[in-house]
């Protein structure tokens, strides 16, 4: 019944995600939140953890069945006591940097022995490419980057996505430049169900998918080039130059960074999964949910779900994202939640994780008896 049942099929003792691929500014508008709440997060590498921060809460609950991942969250947590900010781009690898070694050996000493451990046998890697740059599905682009995108397009292309243009321009550049036979091939390639399951993710994440990955990409890196700006974009920047732009995620921007490290008393860590805050009979006023839903099947769906409900107070907010298995609330909890549509169309209009399909936000109605 338990999401932890993705345990038997997937491995987690390896960093998956090195930096979070989902638009904190979008989880922000909504969840809505309203100062001391508690909220509860999926971890993944920590970062939208820590964007909750900035709604002022009373607590986050951050909770991950990897440990790799919530290592991930205990280092960020470390450098921002310790690194200022333009420190912390250059540690996480947004910016260029010849002190990344001395940097980590900086935070690291700060941290428990276990994670001294963890980071070390990464050092190299964290060297080369930054902390966000260490995860497989990172290592999965700088692949594609290092080996196939060379062959579709010259840097000099890939370097004028980032300009910015109108979207009528977007367009005409899009069809005149970059979508061509080679980056098309490329696609069809790399992006398909079984590389990316091998490579990019894992396997057992694709489970309950139906369709083809490559054909999804490709809509999506089409939405991403014209109707959203490629020079705000840093996920997009990442994905193609394995570095950020003059744009930032959220939680790594400047204006947030004295905010985020002023509250890290807030954060409540927790490994082990979600079901485990179920348990405890705690009550939580959000939910950051990623895309936990879609490694389930139905049934297991279903029963997570309800299991949330049970630890939701009446106005909480459930956020997740669907990327290519649809999920939204089971047909026999459907009359507990309301669908927040006009939250989600605007949501999706800004969001830069462009990947995605679908942006749910569902309100509880009325806690369980």
């Amino acid at each position: 019944m338990a999401s932890s049942a993705i345990l038997d099929k997937a491995r987690f003792d390896q960093i998956r995600y090195a930096q979070l691929w989902e638009d904190a500014d979008v989880l922000l508008l909504g969840l809505a939140s309203s100062p001391g709440q508690t909220l509860v997060s999926i971890c993944s590498a920590g970062d939208n953890a820590l964007a909750l921060l900035t709604l002022d809460p009373a607590r986050v609950v951050v909770v991950d069945l990897s440990p790799a991942q919530i290592a991930c969250l205990r280092i960020r947590i470390a450098m921002l006591k310790l690194l200022r900010w333009p420190d912390f781009l250059e540690l996480m690898g947004s910016r260029p940097s010849s002190r990344r070694g001395a940097l980590l050996d900086c935070v690291a000493r700060t941290l428990l022995p276990q994670d001294q451990a963890f980071w070390a046998a990464r050092k190299a890697a964290v060297v080369a490419y930054g902390l966000g740059g260490v995860g497989k599905f990172e290592n999965y682009f700088r692949l594609m980057r290092a080996y196939l995108l060379p062959l579709a397009h010259g840097r000099s292309t890939v370097e004028a996505v980032f300009e910015p243009r109108s979207p009528e321009a977007r367009r005409a550049f899009v069809e005149t430049r970059w979508n061509t036979w080679r980056w098309r091939l490329l696609l069809k390639l790399f992006f398909s169900n079984f590389v990316m399951g091998r490579l990019g993710r894992d396997p057992a994440f694709f489970d309950q998918v139906e369709g083809s990955l490559a054909s999804h990409v490709a809509r999506r890196i089409e939405h991403a080039a014209i109707d959203l700006d490629p020079s705000q974009n840093p996920y997009l920047a990442w994905i193609l130059t394995g570095r950020h732009g003059a744009a930032l995620p959220l939680p790594w921007r400047e204006e947030p960074y004295e905010i985020i490290r002023s509250r890290l008393d807030r954060l409540d860590i927790r490994e082990g999964a979600l079901e485990k805050f179920v348990a405890a009979g705690e009550k939580a006023d959000g939910f950051n949910l990623s895309d936990i839903f879609e490694y389930m099947d139905a049934p297991t769906f279903a029963a997570v779900y309800g299991s949330i409900l049970s630890a939701a107070k009446s106005g909480a907010r459930l956020v997740y994202w669907n990327m290519m298995v649809p999920r939204r609330a089971p047909e026999r909890y459907a009359a507990r939640v309301t669908h927040l549509a006009d939250v989600e169309a605007k949501g999706k209009a800004i969001d830069k994780a462009f990947f995605y399909s679908d942006f749910v936000v569902e309100q509880v109605e009325a806690e369980a008896e």
